[in-house]
């Protein structure tokens, strides 16, 4: 008899033991799916920017569902307020991020600043000049735990484009935040062409709303040809509240991303910034998943040969679009058209 308990015992024992492994290999379901905590920092809320947070996000969604496992998204925007930057970068690493994401130079630096000790990485995105910005040692091996996205600026080929479309034009406009870092590099560069020209230069800067539509009238009181705005976002911010002053004024302005033609300016010239968001998270799922570090991955750089003309302003300023497109051709490998509206989710290209 004992035999026979010992036996059954034994035997409840060993069944106990196969569900115990059982469930133990039914651990691999979606209750314990690897989940990354990525942390996002918007610079300021703009057309481009947004763009380029929207498709990070639903990339990143779209990678989860692909690869198994979830991408737990924090996303703030410090409105280019210094102070809140601050403190929502601090919450990402009190939240104990496994990586954040700094949209646009200011937030990208200070990112790298608040990281040296903890190393968590960061993937830039928006970046004009990373090596300018001293975010990377080099494109190809940016050296430390940040990496990410540039959208540098061709500027000699939006300067091509203005004299394509006036070969007569003898004084160009710059206007730019002299507080933007993306904007220096292109300036001087503008600057530069400008002069081994012998164009007359005309430079007016603000940083805020009311700064930059007094030196949009002011630029329209000074005459010039043109106007010239680099990747500015302080300038993209103010663009809906500027662009009828230089519409009505018949000075097309040349601008260095597509979002400031959907706000109104003449002519956008420069990345596609939802594919830029698109590479971002790429890059940011290629770190997490694949354990790829930072510090030998390349920061890409993107084709600035797009040119998208605003149709509206360019039949206000007594242009024909098919005489421009056909001067700006030999300039751009594409062009696109777009019309005024607040964001991308209100107008179709």
């Amino acid at each position: 008899m004992k035999n026979i308990i010992k036996k059954a015992l034994a035997l409840v024992c060993a069944l106990a033991m196969v569900f115990t492994l059982c469930a133990c290999g039914n651990g691999g379901g979606e209750d314990s799916a690897k989940v990354y905590k990525v942390g996002i920092c918007n610079y300021v809320d703009d057309a481009s920017l947004n763009q380029i947070v929207e498709n990070i996000q639903s990339r990143l969604k779209e990678i989860g569902d692909e690869q198994g496992v979830t991408f737990e998204v924090s996303y703030d925007n410090c409105n280019a307020d210094a102070t809140v930057m601050e403190q929502i970068i601090s919450n990402f690493i009190a939240d104990g991020v496994d990586l954040m994401i700094g949209v646009a130079t200011p937030v990208a630096m200070r990112m790298q600043a608040l990281t040296e000790d903890n190393g968590i990485p960061v993937v830039f995105s928006a970046v004009s000049d990373p090596i300018g910005a001293e975010l990377v040692e080099s494109l190809e091996k940016p050296g430390a735990n940040v990496t990410g996205t540039s959208d540098y600026l061709d500027t000699a080929a939006i300067m091509n484009l203005i004299f394509a479309n006036d070969p007569d034009a003898k004084k160009i406009g710059l206007l730019y935040d002299v507080g933007q870092d993306s904007s220096a590099s292109a300036i001087d560069a503008a600057k530069k062409y400008l002069t081994d020209k012998g164009i007359e230069i005309v430079e007016h800067t603000g940083s805020t709303s009311e700064e930059i539509m007094q030196a949009a009238q002011a630029m329209v009181a000074d005459g010039v040809d043109a106007v010239f705005t680099p990747t500015d976002n302080s300038i993209m911010k103010a663009e809906l509240a500027i662009y009828e002053t230089f519409a009505q004024a018949g000075i097309p302005h040349y601008t260095g991303a597509d979002s400031f033609a959907l706000n109104g300016a003449f002519l956008g010239y420069g990345v596609d910034y939802a594919n830029l968001g698109v590479e971002t998270a790429d890059m940011v799922a290629d770190i997490l998943i694949n354990g790829t570090d930072p510090a030998t991955m390349a920061v890409k750089t993107f084709d600035n040969g797009t040119a998208t003309i605003n149709t509206e302003i360019c039949t206000e300023l007594g242009y024909d679009y098919d005489t421009v497109a056909a001067a700006f051709q030999p300039y751009c490998t594409k062009i696109n058209t777009i019309t005024t509206a607040e964001s991308f989710d209100d107008v179709q290209q």
